[in-house]
């Protein structure tokens, strides 16, 4: 009886490996993610050479102004989630299989990887999702038409409630550094 419990606890522990498969695969979105913001920020760049046409009307160059804005937003999108993507293949390395060696060696590491914890990474993927809802509404701001005096008004209450989750969710992490 004690061999087929120690049979089965060690393939219990074992089974903590199929969790590389998640790990490989978000770095292989990452790369894909990294990929398409980079794909578009070089058309960004093609596109852009129009802005100087001398043959552009004032009304079609504040448009491409405006487009050219939003595109920028939705690259920083891009590449916001395959950083998340990164983050989330690090952490779960790091909590399931193995530390990373060369990660403790690193000065980055500090700013970058202190995941102890599922609750840490849930934390460090909930900032880096929390600024995609920002950049998100940045663009939603940027398209949305304004009408009236109301539409403005709900524009600046988006802002100021992004500002104040912006302060309850900064609140917290400065108060735990300062108690380090």
């Amino acid at each position: 009886m004690k061999q087929g419990e120690r049979f089965f606890e060690r393939a219990l522990w074992n089974s903590r490996l199929i969790v590389i498969v998640a790990v490989v695969m978000s770095l292989v979105v990452a790369l894909v993610m990294f990929y398409i913001a980079t794909a578009d920020a070089v058309f960004l760049v093609a596109e852009a050479r129009h802005y100087v046409d001398p043959g552009l009307t004032a009304a079609a160059r504040q448009h491409l102004h405006l487009a050219t804005v939003a595109r920028v937003a939705e690259i920083v999108d891009g590449y916001l989630f395959a950083t998340i993507m990164i983050i989330f293949a690090l952490g779960l390395y790091e909590l399931f299989i193995s530390k990373i060696e060369a990660a403790e060696r690193s000065s980055a590491t500090s700013r970058l990887l202190l995941i102890g914890s599922i609750d840490d990474l849930k934390e460090r993927l909930a900032k880096v999702v929390f600024l995609i809802l920002i950049v998100r509404y940045f663009e939603f701001a940027l398209e949305a038409p304004i009408a009236d005096a109301r539409d403005l008004l709900y524009l600046a209450i988006g802002i100021a409630l992004i500002a104040l989750s912006l302060f309850l969710t900064r609140a917290p992490a400065e108060k735990s550094s300062r108690q380090d």
